[in-house]
């Protein structure tokens, strides 16, 4: 990373160069240095750091987090595709030549965050403000997790070196190592009550995310420390007892989702990124997976049940049925009434962002809340975890409660614009969870039930999560208790429709970003076989690998 990247402090206008000190003292006091660091309060920090969990938008840099990328790696999971034919990412290919394509995570974690969140914390301790130091803490160990899984190798111990103009690279198992011991910290801190610890102060900078409730932020953190010991499944050493320990004490309820918030105030920079305010959704449309795994077309547990959920997560077409589009192929085997409507409601042509939301449903409003971490998701991770460990009958408590969860956050959240007679009631949901193709038996739970209904309600938003879930079962593995595909039906690119610079193979990491790593970075790049590396993006990482 380039060592004026890693002191810009856009978000707060916080800027960290070398103070001049030839003046005097009279002129430095009549006429401040521009260059010094400049103090302000924690508060008005912490909500650029939040607002980096979706997607920044800024004059020093837009669009990092996790929005961005996730279009990209939507494509990968298959949540959504191009309108069009050949589109690199549908194909599954990396960034190429100078593209920053996938660099988002990486630029919200060093730049975005970076020394803003280095500043409030080390501001905060020093003005004994234990829960604002807790947070940073929670935010990094987050981000730690986020970029490792995302890019693999990444630069950890000289990270925030301003010294420095090149970086060393570390190894994945290393992150995952600090992203729990910063867990820790962060808990410790939450915990005190002592100093200048204040709910209603932290409520100030926390305004669109934990809204001030540290039990939230804790719960968050023991989310984080969950997924990094679930992501390990393939390790002989895989700790099913911390997960499911992790899960038990992170969000239990959809009270305690930790979801991104905005003021949609009709600035872009107070809308969600998938709203029509930002217009980044237009060439996207649902795949072919999600509709027929939600219309019952799939030949899943779930094959022939058509999922009342659909009409809250996706979008119907002129025959009143839901169907979606193959990867790079566009309209290709869609007659023009079985082409699905765009995520705003608009026909599958129209690009453009509608001029009102009226039509808008789910995650694809303005102001429509953005989940980064849910307790439906915890459940399912549980289950997962009880699975493996044999413990049939937490896996299918889990399992149920995460479906329940999800309904629950549906119609409590976003409840806007669905169709008369389609809405979901009481009673929609208990005919659906008392068929036996949706809960089984303990007895006949399989893996394809656990990651199938996860996949569905992390549908739009959790693209990051889904896509770890598919590396670690390699895509298209097969559950050997059932002789069947996991991700059943999941058909990824091969031949012709698959990136040519794969090699035949599928992707498992995205370079590092351009804009930075290939600009000045390039013999650390060479030691991680990421320059040139044309088919870096297809190497395997240390988290999904046994």
């Amino acid at each position: 990373m380039k060592n004026n990247f890693l002191k810009v402090l856009f978000s707060v206008g916080v800027i960290s160069t070398l103070a001049g000190t030839s003046c005097s003292k009279k002129l430095d006091e009549a006429y401040a240095n521009p260059n010094a660091t400049t103090r302000v309060p924690v508060e008005s920090i912490l909500p650029s750091l939040i607002g980096n969990f979706m997607g920044s938008s800024a004059a020093a840099g837009s669009a990092y987090g996790l929005a961005n990328d996730g279009l990209l790696v939507g494509r990968y999971v298959q949540f959504f595709h191009s309108n069009t034919t050949l589109n690199d990412f549908d194909r599954m290919g990396g960034a190429t030549g100078a593209s920053d394509n996938m660099g988002s995570i990486w630029a919200m974690h060093y730049f975005g965050q970076g020394q803003n969140l280095n500043r409030m914390v080390e501001w905060a301790t020093e003005e004994q403000k234990w829960d604002y130091v807790g947070v940073g803490q929670a935010i990094r160990a987050w981000s730690w997790l986020m970029l490792t899984n995302e890019y693999g190798e990444v630069i950890l111990k000289e990270a925030f070196n301003s010294s420095l103009q090149t970086f060393k690279y570390d190894t994945q198992a290393e992150v995952y190592d600090t992203v729990r011991a910063l867990c820790f910290r962060a808990l410790g801190n939450l915990n005190r009550t002592d100093g200048n610890v204040s709910a209603a102060n932290l409520a100030l900078g926390d305004a669109y995310f934990n809204g001030g409730d540290v039990n939230k932020w804790k719960k968050f953190v023991y989310g984080v420390l969950a997924r990094s010991y679930h992501y390990l499944s393939n390790k002989a050493d895989y700790k099913a007892d911390s997960v499911i320990k992790y899960t038990d004490l992170a969000m239990s309820t959809n009270a305690d989702n930790a979801t991104v918030k905005f003021a949609n105030t009709g600035i872009t920079g107070t809308s969600s990124y998938f709203g029509i305010l930002r217009a980044n959704m237009g060439v996207y449309r649902q795949s072919a997976f999600i509709a027929n795994l939600m219309n019952g077309n799939n030949t899943s547990p779930f094959a022939g049940i058509e999922d009342p959920r659909i009409w809250y997560m996706l979008r119907e077409n002129p025959n009143g049925t839901f169907r979606g589009v193959l990867p790079s192929q566009g309209t290709s085997g869609l007659i023009a009434n079985d082409q699905p409507q765009n995520f705003w409601g608009g026909t599958f042509a129209t690009t453009a962002a509608p001029a009102n939301e009226n039509a808008c449903r789910y995650v694809f409003r303005n102001n429509a809340e953005f989940p980064v971490m849910t307790a439906a998701e915890m459940q399912f991770i549980k289950a997962e975890a009880a699975l493996r460990k044999g413990d049939r009958a937490t896996a299918l408590t889990a399992y149920t409660n995460g479906i329940s969860l999800n309904f629950d956050m549906l119609t409590s959240k976003y409840n806007v614009n669905i169709p008369a007679g389609k809405e979901i009631t009481a009673t929609t949901k208990a005919n659906y969870l008392a068929r036996p193709e949706i809960v089984p038996s303990a007895a006949n739970l399989t893996f394809s039930h656990i990651m199938l209904q996860k996949y569905i309600a992390l549908y739009a938003y959790g693209m990051h999560e889904v896509w770890a879930d598919m590396r670690r079962f390699h895509y298209t593995d097969v559950d050997q208790a059932t002789g069947k595909q996991v991700y059943s039906d999941f058909t990824p690119p091969s031949g012709s429709t698959l990136h040519p610079d794969n090699a035949g193979k599928l992707v498992y990491r995205a370079r590092p970003r351009y804009n930075s790593e290939y600009l000045y970075n390039i013999p650390a790049l060479t030691s991680i076989g990421a320059y040139p590396g044309l088919d870096y993006h297809t190497k395997e990482q240390w988290f999904s690998q046994k």
